[in-house]
């Protein structure tokens, strides 16, 4: 038996699944019917309790292929109906096993459609699960003496501790690959993997990475990753520097917080955050609308009515979410209106999918070569 307990005090009984124990979290929920092994090894999911809204999970088992990262991050787990028994050519064991072997303590059985319009209803918050406890209110007492995600530095924690270098793919014969330096606020391995295919060659730095860390691996553009935690915590005097000196930039999700910061906008919580593979968002600058990946709990704030000017250039909101109009997408242009630099809230290298904004990193490629040959010029 296991129970999980809202701040607030909601309680649900129901099943142990993964392992035994206790463990706290911000409680948020995924609405993906597929990607779940994605999902937990997401960095973005540090200290998050993910409640999934698709009943079935585990029915494709767990693979060694498709992990996003080396370990699951997520801090525990919330199913309706796990499979009973996985079934899929690539699967290697089943999702219990998993979360058993990487410690990760869940819960099965519940109404996770009650505790969804709950979450939507309050917010996301803070709650515990315990395969040991049974006084919920007991429990409770130790919820509320966790961290709020709000104020929470957290890409520190999830980020490589040593750089390391990602080939590019794919050249031609004699054809220089473009040179990205990649500081990793919590990367998904997909990232340079698809940087990599289209020939970048990727310098993953850490999170700590200065501005001569940046320029020592003399970079055609840099990229800031998705990430974990509240963007007002983070530096971004080395994201300041970038634009300073005009190196083309790319950023998703936390890499697109801090561009919103180092403009000059403000970052707020959202109630319950973005989080599944269905979200639709317009891209502004087509007109274009695209079926997109989320996870994020934070948003900039940004006018999207306006261009801002900045010390930088002319920034303007790129692309909205069509659910609520949260800003998905920011871009930096100069007096002539050139593109300088660009990011977005959601996952263009998202997997299992979709794969609608997959033409962000041919955008980012274009951006490079145009700032290339106006050096050239």
């Amino acid at each position: 038996m296991a129970i999980l307990v809202l701040e607030d005090g909601r309680t649900f009984h129901g099943e142990t699944y993964g392992a035994e124990g206790e463990t706290y979290g911000e409680a948020v929920f995924n609405t993906g019917m597929t990607g779940y092994q994605e999902t937990l090894t997401d960095p973005s999911y540090h200290r998050q309790v993910v409640v999934m809204t698709a009943p079935h999970i585990g029915n494709t088992g767990v693979n060694d292929e498709d992990p996003e990262s080396t370990r699951i991050w997520v801090a525990g787990y919330v199913v309706r109906d796990p499979a009973r028994r996985a079934s899929n050519w690539r699967s290697r064991r089943s999702l219990d096993d998993e979360l058993r072997a990487q410690g990760v303590v869940g819960i099965s059985g519940i109404d996770t459609r009650a505790l969804t319009r709950h979450l939507r209803d309050r917010g996301a918050m803070r709650c515990g699960i315990s395969t040991t406890e049974t006084d919920p209110e007991a429990l409770l007492a130790r919820v509320l003496e966790q961290p709020q995600m709000k104020g929470a530095d957290l890409a520190g924690e999830v980020s490589t501790k040593d750089a390391y270098v990602v080939p590019a793919q794919n050249l031609a014969p004699g054809e220089k690959p473009f040179v990205v330096a990649a500081v990793d606020l919590g990367i998904k391995g997909m990232t340079p993997a698809l940087m990599a295919q289209r020939g970048i060659e990727v310098h993953v730095l850490p999170s700590t990475a200065s501005i001569d860390d940046v320029l020592a691996v003399g970079p055609d553009g840099v990229f800031f990753s998705n990430g974990p935690g509240d963007p007002a915590t983070a530096d971004v005097t080395t994201l300041q520097a970038v634009l300073e000196r005009g190196i083309p930039y790319f950023g998703i999700c936390f890499g697109n917080q801090l561009f919103g910061r180092a403009l000059g906008f403000g970052t707020y919580k959202l109630t319950y955050g973005h989080r599944g593979i269905n979200q639709p968002v317009m891209d502004r600058t087509t007109g274009k609308v695209e079926v997109t990946a989320h996870n994020h709990g934070f948003a900039v704030d940004a006018p999207l009515d306006k261009a801002s000017e900045t010390p930088y250039g002319s920034a303007t909101v790129s692309h909205v979410c069509l659910n609520d109009d949260v800003v998905e997408g920011l871009e930096l242009r100069s007096a002539d209106g050139t593109l300088k630099a660009f990011s977005v809230q959601y996952h263009p290298e998202a997997a299992a999918g979709p794969h609608d904004a997959a033409y962000l990193f041919d955008r980012f490629i274009d951006l490079m070569a145009g700032s290339a040959e106006g050096a050239n010029a």
